[in-house]
């Protein structure tokens, strides 16, 4: 049965599996991660809105014909990256797993910026050329405060 443990036991046995105390103060992260799933998945709701109004495309299925620079794309280069890292760190804090939020914070996160910069921006830059060079100038990476 163990191995299953992404169904059974669950994402809540999966410290134990590896050999992890729970997250502590189990009660505050499930706090924050609900509180930071919120704007995660306004921003997922809203960038794939974005992407199909002003860009001809949606995320994962068409490409966008145009750069997106109305919206939430007024804001950062990208918001939908902003929000799924929200939302998956969310998922650790809510499971209360150490395992989970470790492996989101210290593994997904970075891999999928180094993804973003090193792959996404240059297939941009390559199909788009002008237009995405002169938005990446102004517009942040990931957020405004960044």
């Amino acid at each position: 049965m163990k191995n299953f443990w992404l169904f059974s036991p669950g994402l809540t046995h999966l410290d134990e599996l590896v050999g992890l105390d729970p997250l502590p103060l189990k009660r505050f992260f499930l706090i924050i991660g609900v509180l930071i799933a919120l704007p995660g998945q306004y921003l997922l709701s809203t960038t794939n809105k974005a992407l199909r109004d002003f860009g001809n495309g949606a995320n994962a299925f068409r490409l966008t014909k145009r750069i997106v620079e109305k919206d939430i794309y007024q804001y950062s280069r990208n918001p939908m990256s902003l929000g799924y890292y929200l939302f998956s760190l969310s998922a650790g804090f809510v499971s209360g797993s150490t395992f989970l939020t470790l492996a989101v914070a210290f593994g997904l996160i970075p891999a999928h910026i180094f993804f973003l910069k090193y792959s996404e921006e240059l297939e941009l830059e390559l199909r788009s050329e002008e237009p995405y060079k002169a938005h990446k100038q102004k517009m942040p990476f990931l957020a405004p405060w960044f």
